[in-house]
């Protein structure tokens, strides 16, 4: 399956770094290469972008709008519980990235790039909403718990990945056993009426 984004001149410069990246990795995107697969010139590239990551980071960036863009709305069906309905949100975010692993490493490792940050905002500017639709209901305080625990695992497991401990295929299965626990407790203390013990 092709990965681009495909059109104009810029598309397709972007589409040859995000072809090397998900063939070869984040080690692949030489400028030279670029140029040569792209057949545009070295200063033609440096004129759009000051550096390397600049490039790069433009590249993902184009890459998860156009992967992460058929994201419809999620919602949660009245009386469903929250773990399934977070599932499927997940498995909407990941499934590009478990098709594309080179992808999933070459954005955690541009984040820690200058402007890096931005990426992280503007990437997952558009899957915020439909996990807010299903979360639509629940407990502000839980919610902002839930986010910082899986934001954390998430860096964490794509580390491990990265160091080859464990395969992207593993990312999933253990956020899904950490969602499933995190919000069966949570339900759990609204049919007791009670809040959470909390540390």
């Amino acid at each position: 399956m092709k990965n681009t984004v495909s059109g104009t001149g810029e598309d397709k410069l972007l589409d040859t770094v995000v072809e090397l990246l998900d063939e070869d990795g984040f080690d692949a995107v030489q400028l030279r290469e670029v140029a040569r697969r792209a057949r545009i010139s070295l200063s033609t590239i440096y004129k759009r972008y000051a550096t390397r990551d600049e490039l790069i980071l433009a590249a993902i960036e184009r890459w998860m709008e156009v992967n992460h863009s058929a994201l419809g709305p999620l919602v949660r069906e009245p009386g469903e519980a929250l773990h399934p309905a977070m599932m499927r949100v997940m498995r909407a975010i990941f499934d590009p990235w478990e098709r594309h692993p080179q992808m999933l490493l070459a954005y955690f490792r541009v984040r820690a790039a200058p402007g890096g940050d931005a990426l992280h905002k503007r990437g997952f500017d558009p899957v915020v909403p439909v996990g807010m639709a299903v979360l639509s209901g629940v407990d502000p305080d839980f919610v902002a718990e839930l986010k910082s625990i899986l934001s954390s695992m998430v860096y964490g497991l794509v580390g491990r990945c990265r160091d080859g401990d464990i395969t992207i295929a593993d990312i999933m299965p253990t956020l899904d056993r950490t969602i499933y626990w995190l919000t069966i407790g949570y339900e759990a203390t609204l049919e007791t009426g009670g809040a959470a013990a909390r540390p």
